[in-house]
């Protein structure tokens, strides 16, 4: 599993986001906004309330929002998301 370290929103529903290996980039959430549970980010001082939530090592909102590390860390270095699970199922084996 990737974790997440450190994160910072950005305009336009994006966030900053740094992983324990070193690697960080931006994610893009806007195609989230506004769909489900997603609907309280409209709210931009909610939006902005995210933290990395310290036991699941990924962002966070309050209420039980969150979002995958594994899926960012592949939005983030332009890699295919099987491909990632794939290789994290071989080393654990």
């Amino acid at each position: 599993m990737h974790h997440i370290v450190a994160v910072k929103t950005m305009s336009d529903y994006k966030v900053w986001i740094k992983f324990s290996d070193g690697i960080e980039g931006t994610a893009d959430l806007t195609d989230l906004v506004g769909k489900g549970i997603f609907s309280k980010w409209s709210d931009k001082k909610y939006f902005n309330s995210v933290y990395v939530d310290k036991e699941s090592h990924t962002i966070a909102w309050p209420g039980g929002i969150d979002l995958c590390p594994d899926s960012l860390y592949a939005e983030i270095t332009g890699k295919d998301i099987n491909s990632l699970l794939k290789a994290k199922i071989h080393s654990s084996v």
